[in-house]
């Protein structure tokens, strides 16, 4: 019998799970258990390119290294000489050596545990438990000990019976998981509530359960990605949360900075996002505001902080140095506990601290309301939960100073202020006043939209009446002649201007202005594909009738265009302004804009380094064409890569000309106060103080090279950079540019150091100091020579350096007066 017990105990350690340690195993370091889908990992780990070795559970399918518990954090092993196994009494242990004898950490369960089957179980849920699996009994569990890590499923709070407090605490470093000094904890006193604390310091109030979330996270919903829950019975107060899609991956940290911050990972990129953190304001600091004090991070006001209903600055003067520490004071001459008391109610109130507050949660609010007027040391009373229908349950009420309250925008509970007579007469007046102020502003708007329908229809039926009489002369059937659809405009001097063509004559070429015929839409309408009846391929731009291009801007663009004449410019054919429609007859260009090419991974093979250098060379010369070769100075302002259309063979043409503006003389800068064009290509003069110049064109023409080099667009997100010129930038600083340079170009095409020369003159011309910036003529020569000596760059603007403020970085405030309601984006499919 003896035999077959020792062979049965032999097969059950040689059959071990991969999720389990059995009594009789140990696991030494460099083995790792894994729960059974492989989901989290059990075992020793170090951190970073320290020696010391922890023993801890961790993702076991994530590249990037997250720890989630640590049990021996505070005495770390100097070596890889660790070993875990059971104790005689049956505790999980971790001891230093093989042959230790004093363990580190223990799961420390008090009682023997004598059960022979007993085992560590790591689950899908990254809990690690000690369990008789023939019964199911459990002894231990880290999940009922979390160090700074709250993972779905986990409970935060504590037992009644057994005293068993959940808690977190965060780590003292990145590099170093013993204790530190940041707490966050269920509150036992008064009402549950959950606050992060600062050694013995509240640091922030997640606040108290309000039936649905707690008072102090306005964002916690139910059913979107995260399900809540909270207990509050006779055994245990807790909390704890899952998730509605189990492919998700989440967990809640509280880190040595003194912030809160739940993340979820985003497989796609292999990185954490930061789902939520907090604190995030001042108002979020625990009682900003001091005692009997209340913080409203939308007041209009020059400070945040305001006393509630009844109270005044304890120090008046420190209060107008905005220092709210010492909160507020009853004011003097309030009367105390009078039965002409009342309450003021304040709304969307993240309620005052419950440490200290009284609950009753059987009686209504009616009824908690009167409980407080007939205690004179009752000082304010609010409903305990607050349904998200409305419904109000139990009774809280406030017998001391307030604090920690403050006030959202669009959520939050009702709290009520009791007041003397005279303060409760002073509310009613300014909240009546304010009544009537609103009710004189929604007339007011009315009268206004009744008038402006009645407006509205009386100039459409003028406008449907004279449109019939114009069309029913405009669309008679008339023989086609194509020579005869031309009409021409002639100047003063008899000269011919440019062809304008007729209505009939359009529709026509373009199927009527069919779906199928359109190639996308510009800023200020669609473009359609025609074809004449001598079979000459069109492209119509027509204007939107609610584009934000009036007839300025379309006089503007004929004005330009009709007067250049170069092989990268798009060549106009002529115009249409007849009954409300105004449109631009283009050459038709079979390939699209560059934008189609650059910037989808199918297109770009199709553009080797010969071809791209190409266009950016021909993109120089019509800018320098424009600039200085033309007979009018112009500076085009709306510079990108949707605005170069690219012919049968590929060579690029500049279009739309509505944002130009033409130089006379010997002008070099202009300045507007509308500003238009498109972010990320506009110059940081421009685009924060309405000046332009030739320099703002190369700034946009410095962003065009980046992007034909790289394919990808400035405004993209590039790590910690703040766009591609940034990303770029950085990397030339480290010495790293060809990191940049597109990885579906054949490197075989490509000479490194032209591509280089070329990266070197993208960020020549995307200085932040328009002086500094080369002009046109300088880039078309160093293109063309490979022995030029090239200046080094400045830093550019709008780069993550610039956000972090200081400075230099104090123009990203803006200026006034600047509109930036034209700005235009476009995605232009061809024309």
């Amino acid at each position: 019998m003896k035999i077959v017990f020792v062979i049965f105990l032999f097969f059950l350690q040689s059959c071990i799970s991969i999720d389990t340690i059995m009594r009789r195993q140990s696991l030494r370091d460099g083995d790792v258990i894994l729960s059974v889908r492989k989901r989290f990992a059990f075992g020793f780990f170090s951190l970073g390119d320290s020696k010391l070795r922890y023993v801890g559970i961790w993702y076991a399918q994530i590249s990037q290294q997250t720890i989630v518990w640590v049990a021996n954090r505070d005495r770390p092993i100097n070596d890889t000489s660790g070993l875990i196994k059971f104790s005689s009494r049956g505790n999980l242990c971790v001891y230093a050596s093989v042959n230790g004898t004093e363990p580190l950490w223990s799961t420390n369960v008090l009682n023997s545990i004598s059960e022979p089957t007993l085992v560590a179980r790591l689950s899908d849920l990254g809990n690690l438990v000690l369990l008789d699996p023939v019964t199911g009994r459990g002894f231990w569990e880290s999940f009922d000990h979390p160090t700074d890590t709250f993972l779905p499923f986990m409970k935060l709070g504590f037992t009644r019976k057994d005293g068993l407090d959940r808690l977190l605490t965060s780590w003292r470093s990145p590099g170093d998981p013993s204790s530190g000094n940041l707490t966050f904890r269920m509150e036992r006193g008064g009402f549950p509530q959950l606050i992060l604390y600062k050694g013995l310091v509240p640091w922030w109030r997640m606040g108290s359960w309000t039936g649905h979330r707690w008072s102090g996270v306005p964002e916690m919903t139910t059913g979107y990605i995260f399900n809540n829950s909270f207990v509050n019975n006779q055994d245990e107060v807790s909390f704890t949360y899952g998730v509605t899609d189990v492919s998700v991956i989440t967990r809640t940290m509280v880190n040595e900075t003194g912030t809160m911050h739940r993340f979820t990972w985003i497989a796609r990129d292999k990185r954490w996002n930061d789902f939520w953190s907090v604190p995030k304001e001042q108002c979020d600091n625990y009682a900003h505001c001091g005692p009997n004090g209340y913080c409203d991070p939308t007041s209009s006001k020059t400070f945040e902080c305001t006393c509630l209903p009844g109270f005044e600055p304890k120090i008046p003067r420190h209060w107008f140095l905005r220092d709210s520490l010492a909160g507020c004071k009853k004011k003097n001459r309030a009367s105390i506990c009078s039965e002409k008391d009342g309450f003021v109610k304040l709304k969307r109130v993240k309620i005052s601290d419950t440490s200290d507050a009284n609950v009753d949660m059987n009686i209504t609010l009616k009824d908690c309301k009167q409980r407080c007027l007939r205690n004179c040391s009752c000082v304010a009373y609010a409903s305990a939960y607050h349904e998200s229908k409305g419904g109000a349950i139990g009774c809280l009420t406030w017998h001391g100073h307030m604090l920690d309250t403050r006030t959202y925008l669009n959520s939050g509970q009702d709290l009520y202020i009791r007041v003397d007579k005279e303060e409760l007469e002073k509310w009613n007046r300014n909240d009546l006043s304010g009544k009537t102020r609103v009710a004189l502003i929604l007339i007011s708007l009315a009268v206004v939209m009744l008038l402006t329908v009645v407006l509205f229809c009386f100039v459409r039926e003028r406008q449907k009446s004279k449109r019939h009489r114009r069309s029913s002369a405009t669309f008679a059937p008339v023989p086609f002649d194509f020579e005869e659809s031309f009409r021409f405009e002639q100047d003063k001097a008899g000269n011919r201007e440019l062809p304008l063509f007729d209505l009939n004559t359009i529709a026509a070429a373009t199927i009527n202005f069919s779906s199928d015929n359109k190639l996308g839409a510009g800023g200020f309408g669609p473009v359609y594909k025609g074809v004449l009846q001598n079979g000459m391929e069109i492209a119509v731009k027509r204007l939107s009738k609610n584009s934000g291009q009036g007839m300025e801007e379309f006089k503007n663009e004929i004005k330009l265009i009709s007067k250049l004449q170069h092989r990268n410019l798009v060549r106009i054919l002529g115009c249409c302004v007849e009954m409300e429609e105004k449109m631009l007859i283009y050459e038709y260009l079979p390939n699209k804009s560059l934008d189609y090419f650059i910037f989808h991974e199918e297109q770009r093979t199709k553009l080797d380094w010969p071809k791209r250098m190409e266009i950016i060379r021909g993109i120089a010369r019509g800018i320098l064409y424009l600039h200085q070769d033309s007979r009018l100075r112009i500076i085009h302002r709306d510079l990108k890569a949707s605005n170069v259309l690219l012919d049968n063979e590929m060579n690029p043409k500049i279009a739309d000309f509505g944002m130009a503006r033409i130089f006379g003389g010997n002008q070099i800068e202009g300045c507007t106060n509308r500003v238009v064009g498109t972010f990320g290509y506009m110059a940081p003069e421009y685009a924060m103080e309405g000046q332009f110049s030739v320099k703002s064109d190369v700034y946009s023409f410095g962003v065009l090279i980046l992007e034909t080099i790289t394919g990808m667009k400035n405004s993209a997100f590039h790590e910690e950079s703040s766009n591609l010129v940034g990303h770029i930038w950085d990397l030339w600083e480290n010495g790293e540019p060809t990191e940049i340079i597109d990885k579906l170009m054949d490197a075989e095409t490509y000479d490194e150091r032209e591509v280089m020369k070329c990266i070197h003159i993208g960020l020549l011309c995307v200085q932040e100091n328009a002086s500094d910036r080369v002009d046109m003529s300088s880039v078309l020569i160093m293109l063309g020579h490979n022995t030029i000596d090239l200046p080094y760059p400045k830093h550019p603007p709008f780069t993550s350096a610039r956000r972090r403020g200081g400075e230099n970085g104090a123009w990203l405030k803006g200026k006034t007066g600047i509109s930036v309601n034209d700005v235009t984006f476009t995605d232009v499919q061809g024309r």
